[in-house]
């Protein structure tokens, strides 16, 4: 078997498939057969693998088998070139080998082909006769080829001029609609984010006119009855001059505006010379062009923008989708606008009345609060009243001159005299003594009676200062500082004397210090620890964890205060940060203590917060400022 790589190197260029086929099959035995479609596919494998022999079809597409030899005689001016056609006509191999081919086979092969190959391969040269005629009849061909290629590379040329002319004002009009929709969707972006319905529409006019370079934009709203359009909004001074004016259209089919509105669709209007009588508007006088968007939502027209030019002929058809879209978005900005002050309304009133309600609520509390803890001091005084002329009786029936201390004898001579300067008769009060009942008698001398009703008046008293304090204790000037919560809680917790090992407690080591008003967090901290104490009191075991740390934010400190009590019911978790809420009842508890704590922690910028479970106990978190380095 020979080396293929030994084997001489045939190119064939023939469009098709079948005729390549058969050559591969008459010569792929001998010879390393190369194949090109096309001529110029053809030419460049030519010049890439200078085969020994070329042979080329003459019918090709884009160039002639003749031109093609041309070409490769040129290129490779000792490779052989032979035409293979089935052109029959007179002239045919003339033209062929005035064309610089070797040869010329005749279509269709035969039995003579290898052969013919061969001897072409090995160096045969066919003799033209007469070859300046048949050179000049070859260049003549040549010649009417060129033209024919030039006519039709003209009328190419024109039908692409006007192809490009087509194209460019093709992209020109996409460009311009690409530049309105991106420009609409930066409008409706930009507008969606205002909630203040005055600020929006002064917003709008302003940007629509800045970003699509227009004379004039405004924004028209209905009125409640739907009768009149209200400018709500205009550009430059004339929006001014007619928002002074209370500018206004009634809504009908006269206007652009009213049209607009009822119909819910954009109407166009543009100026031709002298064609001005539509655009009536004295305050604006340049106005060429407009077009009038519709606002809808829900179905239902609320107001119209207006846009204007002063060029004419400005807008175009398809303008107004690009604009009706950026009229969309308005519209839902405005929509959103108006929603919010309606809420914005709602929720001015109800905080309102909710507010009248705490105040009622909370007065009514506190009055009843300093009422009930202020009843029995009057009572009390009374009976003091009463009691004391009879204790002060007694020291009439003491002898001065017995008592041997002269301070004794002074404070009891000072006693019977300032009884006397209150008009309090000493001896007439023992003998109304002397006629009482013995158990009569003793109640009314008794220093115990006298001490209970003196407890009862410090007692209310007590509370009505402790009232005072949690009320207006949170809103004490603070004065704030690098405040270290170990120290300062594990100094409170000594302070309170809570029975050894109730309260544990647990620091985190990179805890940091807070940044507060130590005697106000003194306070939430003892409120903290007091109510979990008092909720232990039907406890075997009470225990207060105290827990502190580096919060999960770093810029804070987060402490936990967990008792082992009852729990605090889901129901009434809410309310014990309201003021005067107490589950206390008649144990002595203000309701002030978490509200207190609350405001405290609030105004430092922290939060508090509790989670607890029927019998699992409770849980404040207090999360505070840390003091920052």
């Amino acid at each position: 078997m020979q080396d293929p790589r030994k084997l001489p190197q045939i190119l064939y260029i023939e469009d098709s498939d079948e005729s390549r086929s058969l050559v591969r099959r008459l010569l792929a035995n001998r010879y390393v057969i190369l194949e090109a479609s096309d001529p110029l596919d053809g030419l460049q494998l030519a010049e890439e693998t200078h085969p020994g022999l070329v042979l080329l079809d003459h019918n090709l597409p884009n160039m002639s088998g003749s031109e093609a030899a041309t070409r490769l005689r040129q290129m490779l001016p000792n490779t052989p070139v032979v035409i293979l056609s089935a052109d029959t006509s007179p002239g045919a191999r003339e033209r062929a080998l005035a064309a610089g081919a070797v040869g010329f086979i005749s279509k269709p092969l035969d039995d003579h082909f290898v052969e013919q190959v061969d001897a072409y391969l090995n160096g045969k040269v066919e003799h033209l006769e007469g070859a300046v005629v048949h050179l000049q009849a070859y260049q003549q061909e040549l010649v009417h080829r060129l033209e024919d290629s030039i006519r039709h590379l003209s009328s190419t040329v024109e039908k692409n001029k006007h192809l490009l002319q087509q194209n460019q004002k093709m992209f020109s009009m996409l460009e311009r609609r690409h530049k309105l929709l991106e420009t609409s969707a930066r409008v409706g972006q930009m507008v969606t984010s205002i909630l203040d319905l005055d600020d929006l529409l002064k917003y709008t006019v302003n940007i629509i006119c800045s970003e699509f370079d227009l004379y004039y934009s405004g924004i028209f709203l209905l009125t409640e009855d739907g009768q009149w359009a209200v400018l709500r909004a205009g550009y430059a001074l004339a929006g001014r001059q007619m928002l002074a004016e209370n500018y206004r259209l009634p809504v009908d089919e006269k206007s652009m505006i009213g049209n607009a509105i009822l119909s819910q669709q954009a109407q166009i209007a543009l100026g031709t010379g002298g064609d001005d009588v539509r655009f009536k508007n004295p305050y604006l006088p340049n106005t060429r062009s407009e077009i009038a968007l519709p606002l809808v939502s829900k179905s239902q027209s609320f107001g119209a923008v207006t846009v204007q030019s002063n060029e004419l002929n400005a807008f175009t058809e398809e303008d107004i989708t690009s604009l009706q879209m950026m009229a969309d978005q308005i519209a839902i900005a405005i929509n959103n606008a108006q929603s919010m002050h309606k809420l914005e309304a709602a929720s001015a009133e109800l905080l309102r009345t909710k507010t009248y309600e705490a105040i009622a609520t909370a007065t009514g509390e506190a009055i009843h609060w300093v009422g009930n803890k202020a009843a029995p001091i009057p009572g009390s005084v009374r009976r003091v009243r009463e009691d004391l002329p009879y204790l002060l009786a007694l020291t009439a029936l003491l002898d001065v001159s017995e008592l041997k201390n002269e301070s004794v004898q002074a404070a009891v001579q000072t006693v019977r005299q300032e009884a006397q300067a209150m008009g309090i008769d000493l001896k007439d009060v023992l003998a109304k003594m002397s006629a009482m009942k013995p158990n009569r008698l003793q109640a009314l001398v008794s220093p115990e009676s006298i001490f209970e009703d003196l407890d009862i008046v410090e007692n209310s008293a007590v509370t009505i200062l402790d009232i005072k304090e949690g009320l207006i204790g949170p809103a004490r000037q603070r004065n704030d500082e690098a405040v270290s919560l170990p120290d300062m809680i594990s100094s409170t917790v000594a302070g309170m004397n809570l029975p050894e090992g109730v309260v544990e407690m647990e620091w985190d080591r990179n805890m940091p210090d807070v940044h507060v008003d130590a005697r106000q967090m003194e306070q939430v901290f003892n409120n903290l620890i007091k109510n979990a104490w008092e909720a232990l009191s039907q406890s075997l075991d009470p225990k207060i964890q105290v827990k502190g740390r580096r919060a999960d934010d770093p810029d804070f400190v987060l402490v936990t205060i967990k008792d082992n009590g009852p729990g605090i019911p889901r129901e009434i978790q809410e309310k014990i940060w309201v003021s005067f809420f107490t589950t206390k009842g008649g144990s002595g508890g203000t309701g002030l203590g978490l509200s207190s704590v609350m405001q405290i922690v609030n105004q430092h910028g922290g939060s508090i917060s509790l989670e607890s479970e029927a019998g699992q106990g409770a849980l404040f978190s207090v999360k505070l400022p840390a003091e920052k380095k």
